[in-house]
């Protein structure tokens, strides 16, 4: 059933382990972990990952029991590098395995947005500012029965679709609005290129990458 393309601001794209209330962001994984990752800085490591279809369409998951959608990401944890991180959480999301996929390419540097105040639980105020992420994009190469939804006993999403890679963006909570942008715009350089011959194609991407449109479209469904 086709359905409106909305992200709640409520559950928008917050990592496994966070849960988001009306006023704060709950740490709710072991909270000697989440200590221990958070940087000098006050931000957590994370990884987002961006997955495209043949068509260069790619896959938005839609938050269990919620009228939310985001791509599938995750918290670092103790000892894993960001490529580890992105396929433990691409399988435990979304089924996937490392021979379904390819790696296009991921951002440069991280990507950090801040978390305000008042949507931090008291205690971790002064100490946690937000997440530091990278983002990856992959090309599936396996089918698109190979996605399993309950592949955790934990699920994230209950239904899952293709879009166009450029959407309305003006959904997303405000404070993530710009890391969305920013990382969908160096991605963008990989979808439409073969694969990279060296490990700095794979990483960077060619010199020569093409702008969003001025315009995102939102894509319309009925109930």
């Amino acid at each position: 059933m086709q359905g409106l393309f909305l992200l709640s601001i409520k559950t928008l794209a917050f990592p496994r382990g966070y849960a988001v209330g009306q006023t704060c962001v709950t740490i709710t994984s072991n909270r000697s972990v989440g200590w221990r990752m958070l940087d000098k800085d006050g931000f957590r490591p994370n990884v987002a990952i961006v997955i495209a279809n043949h068509r260069n369409q790619v896959f938005w998951g839609k938050r269990i029991r919620e009228h939310s959608w985001q791509f599938p990401q995750g918290g670092i944890n103790p000892g894993e590098s960001p490529e580890e991180a992105m396929f433990r959480e691409l399988q435990e999301e979304v089924g996937l395995r490392p021979e379904h996929v390819r790696i296009l390419g991921r951002t440069r540097d991280w990507l950090r947005y801040e978390v305000p105040s008042t949507w931090i639980k008291r205690e971790w105020r002064g100490n946690y500012r937000g997440q530091k992420q990278i983002w990856y994009l992959l090309r599936l190469v396996g089918r698109d029965s190979d996605l399993n939804l309950r592949g955790d006993a934990r699920p994230e999403f209950d239904a899952w679709r293709w879009n166009d890679y450029w959407v309305d963006l003006d959904g997303v909570i405000e404070f993530k609005r710009d890391v969305y942008k920013r990382a969908l715009n160096e991605l963008e350089r990989y979808l439409h290129h073969g694969k990279p011959h060296t490990r700095r194609e794979r990483l960077f991407g060619p010199a020569m990458h093409s702008q969003p449109p001025d315009v995102y479209q939102l894509p319309q469904q009925t109930e």
